[in-house]
């Protein structure tokens, strides 16, 4: 029988598979390492665009709390006009009602009467005068409580023309002004 050394064989066939595990192990880690430096490049501008997306919003924030400060601002403005409106359209409502006040003064007056003072304080009156009797002063309120602009005549003080020494009697007594409603 022939004899076949194969160790040189089994030798060449392992170290060509040794080499070729060698390359499979180098390209491996060379894959395993581009793998890595693509994935950790991608998250790394995956961040770089979350942030500059993040600048952007806080920019458009900044932007839209001042435009929020200045609608405020405009909304404090626009109360403060429309409150002076409604004064001035109360003003110009009230305008004629002193008119008819005065008016009305003197279209209650009974005669033998007189006023000596007269004071406002929004609708309520405050009234003090002279009259020649306590009956006049009766008449007089009568006359307020049957008028179209002032009402609720009440009598605060009336001093007997005995007790003040000049033949007259003094009062005070108050009333309120009645707003007429325009229809």
């Amino acid at each position: 029988m022939t004899r076949i050394n194969l160790l040189p064989w089994r030798e060449n066939r392992r170290k060509r598979q040794q080499r070729e595990f060698g390359f499979m192990l180098g390209g491996g880690a060379v894959c395993s390492l581009l793998l890595m430096l693509g994935s950790h490049l991608w998250v790394a501008d995956s961040i770089e665009n979350q942030e500059q997306r993040n600048r952007l919003l806080q920019r458009e924030i900044a932007t839209l709390d001042k435009k929020i400060e200045e609608i405020k601002d405009l909304e404090k403005t626009k109360s403060s006009l429309l409150a002076r409106m409604d004064v001035i359209q109360q003003l110009q409502s009230s305008r004629p009602q002193i008119v008819h006040l005065f008016d009305e003064l003197v279209t209650t007056l009974p005669e033998g009467l007189f006023l000596t003072k007269v004071q406002q304080a929004g609708a309520g009156l405050s009234m003090e005068g002279r009259a020649q009797s306590n009956a006049r002063v009766s008449a007089y309120m009568r006359n307020i409580d049957a008028s179209e602009w002032l009402s609720r005549p009440r009598l605060k003080l009336i001093e007997h023309k005995d007790k003040t020494g000049t033949g007259l009697s003094h009062f005070s007594l108050g009333a309120t002004q009645v707003a007429q409603v325009k229809e």
